[in-house]
């Protein structure tokens, strides 16, 4: 009866006052019971869209990609539509009351209602219509895992100061080349990588890239590490093509700096397809190495930083962090600090005997001394003398011979391929 009622009414209205007439038809139960329908299809309709977008965005990020920013806006703001209307279809059925035990409708419940079911869906469809993506995702190029950092890490005084220098020297326009030296273990790599991270945060530069170049010095493997940070592929197999390519690469980016670790011998850098100087002076070229001598003949734009060994107490805190906090003031702590006086605050030396004698009781702990302290018989050249006991100490500590042999494998991979020695 009061639908019948309403029908007359709406009609009177839509023909004496055109404007009112939409207001009215919110109260007709058949106007209400409509809009609630073509909200729900819609937002049916909205959450198959999204669930389709939600498999398409997983399966780029399985693979490695990263998804563009539009279409997380887009998530976003679908979910959050889908949410409202979800909330308000579940209190329109308990708002829903019917006066006089339902014998007849709440007149200005359904009004409100109706109104706001057709809001709802309006914004339900405007986001709908919003799905328009030219792709979904993206590649980028890898993470360079050496970049992580590193837990054990120590920000020593004496080696912050240095990363200060370095860092304002990347900041001046007229320094093109760096060098960081120093004997093997002192820590030059340690230091290059908290660069470009110090780098890479602070937004220096657009890109960071790092590779080590070795003794080998194998000029595919540097261009390959390079390319492999820019996401750069070569489709020609010699150096001097290579190079090509990644030099026209490289001049492309407007901000870049190049960090080339553990060079032994002077490297042309345009040989490997690395612009500097007047070519690019938006590429800057970091280096660890040695000796000072290996860039004798790149002097201009260059400034070297060497690193030193560290300090007493440097040295014993990096020790009690590798041997674990117990060894201070304990029954060690006086055998441990001799320890580490024999270490020579070279930091290879003193995290790899600190890791050996980790948990181990003061027999072996005065063991170990005596023999840090016998002459060496290293006749490496370049390797300090409390590096090579440091090692030796580590390797007579593995006890059975496989764990030896494995040793010994990892430490000839740095001259050779696995697949040279297996």
């Amino acid at each position: 009866m009061a639908e019948i009622i309403l029908t007359i009414v709406v009609e009177v209205v839509k023909c004496l006052a055109p404007p009112a007439y939409r207001e009215i038809s919110y109260l007709r139960e058949s106007k209400y019971t409509t809009n609630l329908q073509n909200l729900k299809a819609e937002v049916d309709n909205l959450k198959s869209e999204r669930d389709s977008l939600l498999r398409q965005v997983d399966e780029a990020e399985r693979n490695g990609e990263e998804i563009e920013e539009n279409v997380r806006s887009w998530l976003e703001a679908a979910n959050k539509v889908i949410e409202e209307a979800d909330k308000f279809t579940e209190d329109e059925a308990a708002a829903n009351k019917r006066c006089f035990k339902e014998l007849c409708p709440n007149l200005k419940t359904h009004r409100r209602l109706s109104k706001e079911a057709e809001r709802q869906k309006e914004a339900v469809v405007k986001v709908l219509d919003a799905r328009r993506f030219d792709r979904i995702s993206y590649r980028t190029a890898p993470e360079d895992i050496r970049l992580i950092p590193n837990k054990d890490y120590e920000a020593f005084e004496s080696r912050a100061s240095i990363l200060n220098e370095i860092m304002d020297a990347l900041k001046n326009p007229n320094v093109n080349m760096l060098l960081i030296y120093g004997m093997g273990g002192i820590g030059k790599t340690t230091l290059a990588k908290k660069v470009a991270r110090k780098a890479e945060s602070d937004k220096l530069f657009d890109q960071v890239v790092l590779s080590e170049v070795s003794e080998s010095r194998d000029v595919r493997k540097i261009q390959g590490e390079i390319a492999d940070k820019l996401g750069l592929k070569f489709d020609v197999e010699s150096e001097s093509g290579r190079a090509r390519i990644l030099y026209d690469r490289l001049k492309k980016e407007e901000r870049i700096l190049v960090i080339l670790d553990n060079i032994w011998e002077n490297l042309d850098l345009l040989d490997v397809g690395i612009p500097h100087g007047d070519d690019h002076k938006g590429c800057k070229v970091l280096f660890t190495a040695r000796s000072e001598e290996v860039l004798s003949g790149e002097m201009e734009s260059r400034k070297n930083f060497p690193v030193g060994f560290l300090k007493e107490e440097e040295a014993w805190s990096l020790f009690k962090k590798m041997a674990g906090d117990y060894v201070e003031g304990s029954e060690l702590e006086e055998v441990a600090r001799n320890v580490v006086e024999e270490c020579a605050g070279l930091p290879v030396s003193i995290v790899t005997v600190a890791r050996a004698l980790r948990n181990k009781g003061i027999r072996e702990w005065k063991d170990a001394l005596e023999q840090l302290r016998r002459p060496s018989s290293s006749n490496f050249k370049d390797v300090q003398p409390a590096a090579f006991k440091a090692i030796e100490l580590s390797y007579n500590k593995l006890g059975r011979d496989d764990l030896k042999n494995i040793f010994l494998l990892i430490g000839y991979t740095a001259i050779a391929s696995i697949d040279d020695l297996l």
